[in-house]
This record gives C-alpha cells, sequence and structure tokens, in this order.
C-alpha cells in the first residue's frame, strides 16, 4: 500500500504572477498556507497591496512585485529581486492574463498583440528568466494556467484569448520534454468557468446564468477549486507528471 503523499512545500519559493486577485490570489494563499515562500507578481499595484497586507495579516512569508510580466526586462530584473528578497525559485505559477472578448472581425492588431504579449510572452519571459536557474538546481515546478478555452473555444473570449491559451498548451509540451531530464515538471491547467473579478467584468449576469445552465455540476467554479490542483501541481505528490494539460471544469468541456 502506498503511503499518502505530502503536500508541504516548506523551504521552496514559489512565484505566482496576476497575483493580487482571484485565481491569482488563491493559489498564493494555498501555497503560503503549506510552507512556501511566495512571490505575488501583478501590474495592480494598489490591489496587490490589498492583498499583500492581507497575507502577511496571517502570517505568511510572502513578498510583491509590481510587474509587466510582457515586458523581459522588468522580469528579470524583479526575478533577481526575488532571489535576493528570499531564494532561488522553485515553482512558478504563470496565472498572469487578461480577456478581450471582440469578435474576430473587430479585433485590431493592437488588441491582439496586447492579449498575446500577457497570456502568452509573458509566460514565455517568466520560463525564460527561470529556466537556467531550475536546470541548475535540478528540480522545479512550472505551471501554466491555460483554460478551457485552450482545448476548445472560448465561453466568454474572443479569438485572440482562444488563441493564447491554446499557444499555452504548447509551451507546456514543448518545454517539458526539454527539461525533463532535468526534474523539472511542466504542466498546464485547464480551468472551466470560474467565478473571478476577470469574468465578472466580462460578463452580464445574464450571460453567466446561461453558462451555468450547460455546466453539468450546475455551478461557476471557485478560484480555490483550482488552487487545491495548483498545490498537487506544486508538490513532490506529482513528481511523475509533466506535459500535462490538466481539465478543471466541472465537465463543462469533456475530451
Amino acid at each position: 500500500m502506498l503511503r499518502f503523499q505530502n503536500f508541504r512545500l516548506d523551504g521552496r519559493i514559489a512565484l505566482v504572477t496576476g497575483a493580487a486577485q482571484g485565481m491569482g490570489l488563491a493559489f498564493s494563499e494555498i501555497l503560503a498556507l503549506n510552507g512556501a515562500g511566495v512571490a505575488m507578481w501583478d501590474v495592480k499595484g494598489l490591489t496587490l497591496k490589498t492583498a499583500l497586507a492581507t497575507m502577511l495579516a496571517k502570517g505568511y512569508r510572502v513578498a510583491s512585485y509590481a510587474v509587466d510580466v510582457s515586458k523581459a526586462d522588468e522580469v528579470n530584473a524583479a526575478v533577481k529581486k526575488i532571489e535576493a528578497d528570499l531564494g532561488p525559485v522553485d515553482i512558478l505559477v504563470n496565472n498572469a492574463g487578461i480577456l478581450r472578448r471582440t469578435d474576430f472581425r473587430n479585433i485590431t492588431q493592437e488588441e491582439w498583440k496586447l492579449v498575446n504579449a500577457v497570456n502568452v510572452d509573458g509566460a514565455f519571459n517568466c520560463c525564460k528568466a527561470l529556466i537556467d536557474g531550475m536546470i541548475e538546481r535540478k528540480r522545479g515546478k512550472i505551471i501554466n494556467i491555460s483554460s478551457s478555452a485552450g482545448r476548445s473555444t472560448s465561453t466568454f473570449g474572443g479569438a485572440h484569448y482562444t488563441t493564447s491559451k491554446a499557444a499555452l498548451l504548447g509551451l507546456t509540451r514543448h518545454l517539458a520534454r526539454e527539461v525533463a531530464r532535468y526534474r523539472i515538471n511542466v504542466n498546464a491547467v485547464c480551468p472551466g468557468s470560474i467565478d473571478t473579478p476577470m469574468v465578472q467584468r466580462a460578463a452580464s449576469q445574464k450571460e453567466i446564468e446561461e453558462a451555468i445552465e450547460k455546466i453539468p455540476m450546475g455551478r461557476l467554479g471557485r478560484a480555490e477549486d483550482v488552487a487545491n490542483l495548483i498545490l498537487f501541481l506544486a508538490s513532490d505528490a506529482s513528481s511523475y507528471i509533466t506535459g500535462a494539460s490538466i481539465d478543471i471544469n466541472a465537465g463543462e468541456l469533456m475530451v
């Protein structure tokens, strides 16, 4: 009989992007609750300060950094700051993302580039900044937050959002193959319709209710639902999983 695996992350440092609210904040909290030191990144400075204060009040070892992940120079500088403040990063959660729901014919070049710059280039920049250190230490966990949109189409977003989330799945698979020999796990999580501030801004209450009707379990997901999966993938319990795209959608998409 196998002994239950320990999900504790004591002594490890996690970096969560898009950490000021929604799923990113939930990811930061569950990792910190289970012993990790957590670096919280976001472009929303005031919201990030509020989130940091909440985390510190709970006694977690956390620090926050205002970073635009679409800009490689900001990412590289912030990684050096994390290493000085907390230590080398063992766990990367590429959660930062933006959603636009413009119809395809009305998507401008600028909007297309913006969505992909944050959702795809941002993940690439963070992976690029951290991968050499993970290879040198021969350990690391990279978790890319894709979406059911990346495996089908988006409920609330446009073609650019769907494309960006599909691209993350390709990045996940290819990087996983390249770095597996260094004991680095690279996986993607594909949430369905999750009740987050981003979704609440993008859709009307009627549209949300219509989406819920199509979900077999009859509700939107909660950030905490996804956070439980993030903890598993960040822990040693998932050491034999890499290159995977894991659905978490209450049956909204079954493939």
